[in-house]
C-alpha cells in the first residue's frame, strides 16, 4: 500500500539527516521545547514502539485514568529513559522498522489501538508519517538544515481535513464542513479536500497548511486564505494529532 511506502520513504529520510548529525548537533535543542535532537528521536522511537504493542496486543497508548495529557506523557517518556545519542539511534532504527513491518502485516479493516480513539493500519501509519515529518521539523530547522516539501505532504493534508471534525469538538465548536484546495508542492497539482459546495473554504500551499496543522506555523504567518463563515475558525483549530 502506498501510505506504507510513503511512511518508510519520511523515515528514511530522517535516517539520512541523523546520520550526518556531529555529536554537537545531536546534543543540540531542538524546536520541541525542552528537548534537545536526541529527545526527539527517542520520543519517536518510544512512539514507534507504542505502534508494534498495539498490533502484537492491543495495548492502550495512553492508559485510561492516567491523569496526564498527552504532551505530558510524552515528556514523562523521555525524560525516563534518556540516553547516549548512539543508543538512541540504533533504538529508533530498530523501531521503524519494526513499526512498519507490524502495520503492514496487520489486517487491514481491524482499527488497533491508540490515543483517543482506534485507528485502522492505514490511517495509524498516515499518523506516523505526519508525526516523523513534523518532529523532523524540529530537528532540522534549529540545525539550519534543508527539508524540501515532498508529495507526502498530500497524506498529512488529508489527514488534517479528515480530523477537523475532531478538532472542531476539543475546542467546544460544531463540526462544520470545510473545502479546502491546497496546491501542492510541485506548484503544479492542486489537492482537494471536502465538498466543493461547503461554504467554508481554505485555500493556499499544502506546505503551510500542513505546517499550521502540525502546530509548526502560525495560521495567520502561513499566507493561507480562509473564507465563509467558518474558514477562519477551522484554520485556527487544523491539526493532526491528538489533545
Amino acid at each position: 500500500m502506498a501510505i506504507f511506502d510513503d511512511l518508510e520513504a519520511e523515515q528514511d529520510r530522517l535516517h539520512g539527516t541523523l546520520a550526518g548529525l556531529s555529536e554537537d548537533q545531536w546534543t543540540a535543542g531542538s524546536s520541541a521545547a525542552g528537548w534537545s535532537v536526541t529527545d526527539v528521536v527517542l520520543h519517536l522511537a518510544q512512539t514507534e514502539e507504542a505502534v508494534v504493542a498495539s498490533v502484537d496486543s492491543g495495548l492502550p497508548v495512553r492508559p485510561q485514568g492516567s491523569g496526564l495529557s498527552v504532551d505530558e506523557m510524552a515528556d514523562l517518556m523521555v525524560r525516563s529513559q534518556r540516553a547516549a545519542p548512539a543508543e538512541v539511534f540504533r533504538r529508533w532504527q530498530d523501531a521503524r522498522v519494526a513499526a512498519v513491518a507490524a502495520l503492514r502485516s496487520a489486517d487491514p479493516a481491524v482499527p488497533l489501538s491508540w490515543i483517543d480513539a482506534p485507528l485502522k493500519p492505514a490511517t495509524m501509519a498516515t499518523t506516523r508519517l505526519a508525526e516523523h515529518w513534523a518532529h523532523t521539523l524540529d530537528i532540522t530547522r534549529p540545525l539550519g538544515l534543508d527539508l524540501p516539501d515532498t508529495d507526502r505532504l498530500r497524506h498529512i493534508a488529508w489527514l488534517a481535513h479528515r480530523s477537523l471534525a475532531y478538532a472542531f469538538a476539543i475546542s467546544g465548536q460544531e463540526a462544520r464542513p470545510v473545502y479546502c484546495e491546497l496546491t501542492a508542492p510541485d506548484g503544479v497539482q492542486i489537492w482537494r479536500f471536502g465538498p466543493a459546495e461547503a461554504e467554508s473554504r481554505i485555500t493556499g500551499a499544502a506546505g503551510a497548511f500542513c505546517r499550521v496543522a502540525a502546530q509548526r506555523l502560525a495560521p495567520e504567518e502561513s499566507g493561507l486564505v480562509a473564507e465563509g463563515p467558518y474558514g477562519a475558525a477551522a484554520l485556527g483549530v487544523l491539526r493532526t494529532y491528538a489533545a
